[in-house]
């Protein structure tokens, strides 16, 4: 196959560095798939990926016999599978952009292009997760059942009670984190269940009886920049990217954010422990396919060579592994006005 098939009309060296760009702008907005199962794209296979995972044995509280085994269990594993999607976006960068500009046009492409590239797959994941089926409303309605209830804030109490029923599920904390190097990786972290929200839930989140900032941990580090800091066994990490649910909130507004005055703004707060969600990172050779034609290619389409562009090109998929280790949570936030 031909540089120029891949990667347009540069050299392999400048789309390895294209490349690299786009993931290291990329790598500080990627939140969510730090914490996920990842599996690495594959070559040349289908387009479907599958996270196998064992099937839990069932207690056996029958007494041993002496002298008699007991019949052997085979160990058994079970798919979840997903199909990968295609995204991409194209830049054009005119021949007088990159003749009279004094800004390093091609960098500042490739910037924005992994910018985009990580929100993108950020908007994605987050649907997948906020559309999970266990869910927890904050309100002043004695026994609120759906999102139009919601007109409070999130409370000590209500995260008690996702974490009770995370345990009751036998949910485990989170203990490893894929790592922040462009290459494929993991590393160790303090055991914790984490929480993931806008930016937009911050005060209210500090306000929480027990809250404990990022910067009073102490002898352990915080897991991501985007982290404020943690309220007993959860860890609150926030990001402008994740987005609310405007104006789907109660009509009483109680004191809560409401962009158009007439229902709350319902932020989704996602409490999430090990192995409950899948994703494909983006990580390593071949995560992400660069294309940089420059200004001056002669074409059919662009006989005078007026137009250059920029893009990018990405497999991604993401799913819930497992319904009863994730947890949502609906709140409103507190009107700072």
């Amino acid at each position: 196959m031909s540089v120029a098939t891949t990667y347009g009309d540069i050299n392999q060296r400048t789309a390895v560095w294209a490349e690299g760009t786009m993931l290291e702008h990329a790598e500080p907005i990627l939140v969510l798939e730090k914490f996920a199962d990842v599996k690495p794209l594959p070559k040349n296979k289908a387009d479907t990926i599958k996270f196998r995972r064992p099937v839990p044995y069932a207690v056996n509280t029958t007494q041993l016999v002496e002298g008699v085994t007991p019949a052997p269990k085979q160990i058994s594993y079970e798919d979840v599978a997903v199909q990968m999607g295609q995204y991409g976006d194209v830049i054009e960068i005119s021949d007088r952009v990159v003749d009279m500009a004094e800004d390093p046009v091609l960098a500042n492409a490739s910037m924005l292009a992994g910018e985009q590239a990580a929100e993108t797959k950020e908007l994605i994941l987050w649907g997948v997760l906020r559309a999970g089926t266990n869910v927890f409303y904050s309100s002043t309605a004695a026994t609120p059942t759906s999102r139009a209830d919601v007109n409070d804030t999130v409370t000590l109490n209500l995260q008690r009670a996702v974490v009770r029923s995370l345990k009751a599920q036998r949910a485990r904390v989170l203990t490893s984190m894929v790592s922040a190097s462009p290459k494929f990786g993991t590393e160790a972290v303090a055991p914790a269940f984490i929480a993931f929200g806008h930016t937009d839930l911050e005060q209210d989140i500090r306000d929480m009886d027990g809250f404990t900032p990022v910067e009073r941990y102490g002898t352990f580090s915080p897991v991501s920049d985007h982290e404020v800091g943690k309220v007993e066994g959860c860890r609150y990490i926030l990001s402008a990217v994740l987005e609310p649910f405007i104006n789907s909130g109660s009509a009483t507004l109680n004191g809560m954010v409401s962009t158009g005055g007439t229902n709350a703004d319902v932020y989704p707060l996602i409490y999430i422990s090990k192995n409950c969600y899948g994703a494909v990172p983006l990580k390593g050779a071949g995560s992400m396919n660069p294309t940089v034609i420059n200004p001056g290619t002669i074409s059919k389409s662009d006989p005078l060579g007026q137009r250059g562009y920029v893009g990018w090109k990405m497999y991604f998929a993401a799913l819930i592994l497992n319904e009863t280790w994730i947890n949502r949570v609906e709140v409103g936030v507190t009107d700072l006005t």
